[in-house]
C-alpha cells in the first residue's frame, strides 16, 4: 500500500486536483475582475477578456466567446436590479434613445461576429489590441476630461446616434463585452443625461445586442469552448459577481484620482501582452 502511495505521489496531481485548481485560479481572477469593473460602475469584461488570453491560454476567437457568454450573464443578473433602482417612468421618457442606439447596434453585432469568425488569428490578435487601447481613452476621457453635451440639431443627433450604435455594436462583438464603457460616454455625450439612466439605458441596449451576437457566433466551430468549458465559466462568473459586490461596497474608499490611471494603465499593459500574444 505504501508503494501504492509512493506511485500516485510520483504521478503528479490528480484531475480531481487540477480541476478544483483550475476553478480556483477561475473564481480569484473573477474576483478580481469583478472588485474592478465594481469600482468604476462596468461588468469588467474588458479587463477580463486579456486574462483568458494571456493568463488562461484561450485563443483569440474562444476567449471573445467566453467573454461573452460572461458579460451576458453578468448583464442579466445586472439588469433588474437597475430597473428597480431607478422609477420605470425615468427610464421610460428615453426609449427614442435605446431605440436608435439599438437599431444600429444590432446590425453592428452582427457583422462584428461574422468579422471576428473569419478574421486571422493574428489580426485578430491585434484589433483587440487596438480596441484595449480605445477603451482606456475613454474610461480616462469620462471620468477624467470635462463633462458636457454636444449641441446638435435632432435629425443629426439621431443619425450620430444609429451610427455611434453600429460602431460599439461591432466593437463589443468583437471584444466579447457588453459595451456599457462605450454606451455610457455616448449616452451623456449626445443627450446629457444622468450617468445613472445613461447606464440603465446602456443595459436596455447591450443585451439585445449581446444576444445577437451570440447567435451569430453560435454559428461558428468555435461555439464549442462554452459546452467544453461550461464550469470555468460559471466559476469564474460567480467570482465576478462576488467582486462586484465588493468593488461596490469599496467605491467610497478608493479614490478615483487614484483608481482611473491604475485601470488605465492596465489596459494599456494588456494591449500590449495581446498585441504580442502568439
Amino acid at each position: 500500500m505504501g508503494e501504492a502511495v509512493q506511485s500516485s505521489a510520483r504521478s503528479g496531481p490528480t484531475l480531481s486536483d487540477r480541476l478544483a485548481a483550475s476553478s480556483l485560479a477561475a473564481f480569484i481572477a473573477g474576483a478580481a475582475i469583478g472588485v474592478l469593473g465594481g469600482l468604476v460602475g462596468l461588468g469588467g469584461a474588458e479587463f477580463r477578456l486579456p486574462l483568458l488570453i494571456g493568463v488562461f491560454g484561450f485563443a483569440a476567437l474562444p476567449a471573445v466567446i467566453l467573454n461573452k457568454a460572461m458579460s451576458l450573464v453578468v448583464v442579466l443578473t445586472a439588469l433588474p436590479a437597475r430597473l428597480l433602482a431607478l422609477p420605470y417612468s425615468d427610464i421610460a421618457a428615453h426609449w427614442s434613445i435605446a431605440a436608435n442606439l439599438l437599431t444600429g447596434s444590432l446590425l453592428g453585432a452582427w457583422l462584428g461576429a461574422g468579422w471576428a469568425t473569419r478574421m486571422h488569428s493574428r489580426t485578430l490578435y491585434r484589433v483587440l489590441a487596438a480596441l484595449l487601447v480605445l477603451i482606456a481613452i475613454t474610461l480616462a476621457a469620462s471620468h477624467i476630461g470635462p463633462n458636457g453635451s454636444l449641441a446638435l440639431p435632432p435629425l443629426a443627433r439621431s443619425v450620430i446616434t444609429v451610427a455611434a450604435g453600429a460602431g460599439i455594436g461591432v466593437i463589443a462583438a468583437l471584444m466579447g463585452v457588453a459595451g456599457g464603457e462605450l454606451l455610457i460616454p455616448t449616452i451623456v455625450l449626445l443627450f446629457a443625461l444622468d450617468i445613472k439612466i445613461a447606464g440603465s439605458l446602456s443595459l436596455l441596449v447591450s443585451l439585445p445586442t449581446m444576444l445577437v451576437a451570440f447567435a451569430r457566433y453560435s454559428r461558428d466551430q468555435s461555439f464549442q469552448v462554452v459546452r467544453s468549458n461550461t464550469r470555468f465559466l460559471i466559476v469564474m462568473v460567480a467570482g465576478s459577481v462576488t467582486g462586484t459586490v465588493i468593488g461596490g461596497l469599496l467605491l467610497g474608499i478608493v479614490p478615483s484620482y487614484a483608481l482611473i490611471p491604475t485601470l488605465v494603465g492596465l489596459l494599456l499593459i494588456s494591449a500590449v501582452k495581446v498585441w504580442r500574444h502568439q
